[in-house]
């Protein structure tokens, strides 16, 4: 894929929504946190796209990229301890429409107390990736991610029903 603005123009519209969820549900529903995530895996989108060889779909090098660049954040601010849980949503920007929803703001949430692991598996499922794609991103077997996803689902029933 040659870099370009019309390239990366496109990617961008098909690909926005999904990466603002997946970086939402990565820090816990705050929105501009997950704002500034999702700007940062565009720029290394841009950066990168010059290298990108179609090895993998363009969907699954960009899930890797905002996985990565999601985990480097998590990792550093669990380094630097600035991000507790407590701080879930003190956000000052205006909620989008979709967000502005208490069920897909407290589902964010909840998706948050979720092992990194399960988070990147459950925002996967809720973007309707195949198990396939999640299995490739993952590196987990295929036979195990219906598994995976029953006991994830059943994990978020009980955050959203008694908090824990």
């Amino acid at each position: 894929m040659p870099t370009s603005k019309a390239s990366f123009e496109e990617i961008y519209k098909n690909h926005h929504t999904m990466i603002s969820q997946m970086c939402l549900g990565f820090v816990k529903g705050n929105t501009e946190l997950a704002n500034d995530l999702s700007q940062e895996v565009f720029i290394i989108i841009w950066n990168k796209l010059s290298t990108y060889e179609a090895k993998s779909s363009v969907k699954t090098w960009i899930y890797r990229i905002t996985v990565n660049t999601c985990l480097q954040h998590i990792r550093k601010e669990s380094k630097t301890k600035i991000y507790s849980i407590s701080d879930k949503n003190e956000s000052t920007t205006e909620p989008t429409e979709e967000e502005n929803s208490d069920n897909n703001l407290g589902l964010y949430k909840a998706i948050g107390e979720l092992r990194e692991m399960d988070r990147l598996l459950i925002m996967m499922v809720l973007d309707d990736q195949n198990n396939d794609t999640i299995a490739n991103v993952l590196g987990i077997k295929h036979s195990s991610i219906r598994v995976k996803i029953h006991r994830i689902k059943n994990r978020l029933k009980k955050i959203l029903t008694n908090g824990k």
